[in-house]
């Protein structure tokens, strides 16, 4: 009848306005950590759509305090069950090393040994030299994708039932694959579709 579809439908409105009062977890009890690029699309790139999932997206798709921070409270607090690590190829963290960053910084009048990381809690501070280290740059997105599940699958705060994966964007094909898993160096060749050659061998009598 007319007044259950209704029903139904202002129900779920409720439910979708009222979810964190209700204790309701997003749609595939999901928390995504993923990088800030402008080219990685996240529901994309992993087939999932509004209200899916949490998704934490900072530099480098890269597991900072305030991502633990954000991983604890949507596993212990917002029934998620899973955590995906979404890396890309061509990221902007590889262009540049800390050190030369903070150089750059220092040379525009910024002291990175005084600035402070949370303007809200001015009581964080940076050991003397650590800065560089801080902004977390790296040099190969296949084993800072590894490094990023291992460090949430280390993580005292977040369950240990929690099933953490990480994969690689290629923003070059717009396709998702396993960290070192290029399919460019698997097809198109004899030795790796395991060619089979003959020998003919003469007979001498």
């Amino acid at each position: 009848m007319l007044y259950q579809q209704i029903d139904d439908k202002l129900d779920e409105k409720r439910d979708w306005a009222l979810r964190r009062q209700l204790g309701i977890p997003n749609n595939k009890k999901l928390w995504v950590l993923a990088c800030m690029d402008e080219r990685l699309p996240v529901e994309k790139a992993l087939g999932i759509g509004e209200g899916d999932a949490h998704i934490f997206r900072n530099a480098g798709g890269l597991v900072t305090d305030d991502a633990i921070r954000s991983a604890m409270l949507t596993t212990q607090f917002f029934g998620t069950k899973e955590i995906i690590v979404l890396n890309h190829t061509e990221c902007g963290m590889m262009t540049a090393s800390g050190d030369f960053l903070s150089e750059v910084l220092q040379d525009r009048g910024i002291d990175v040994d005084a600035v402070e990381i949370d303007p809200a809690l001015p009581e964080l501070k940076l050991p003397k030299g650590v800065f560089s280290t801080w902004i977390k740059t790296f040099t190969d997105v296949e084993d800072i994708c590894l490094k990023q599940v291992e460090l949430l699958r280390n993580s005292a705060l977040i369950p240990q039932e929690v099933a953490i994966h990480g994969y690689i964007w290629e923003v070059e094909t717009q396709s998702l694959r396993r960290p070192y898993e290029r399919l460019s160096e698997k097809v198109n060749t004899a030795l790796a579709m395991g060619a089979k050659t003959t020998q003919r061998v003469k007979v001498l009598t």
